[in-house]
């Protein structure tokens, strides 16, 4: 369950910076603000989650 949260926010913060870059339209800024402490909480958890889907998909395929 949790890796599938993790991979969930990985996949939309992937999508942000897809939109960041062919638009120049950065979601989570919009909804959170520019830099504001909720953007970068957002920010925070979705590298942690990226950083944990990393481990993950390298622990399984050294095991």
């Amino acid at each position: 369950m949790f890796t599938k949260i993790c991979l969930w926010l990985t996949i939309i913060g992937g999508l942000n910076w897809g939109l960041v870059g062919l638009l120049n339209f950065n979601l989570v800024s919009f909804i959170f603000g520019d830099m504001s402490i909720l953007s970068r909480i957002v920010y925070i958890v979705v590298g942690l989650s990226a950083a944990y889907i990393t481990y993950d998909t390298i622990k399984e395929s050294v095991s």
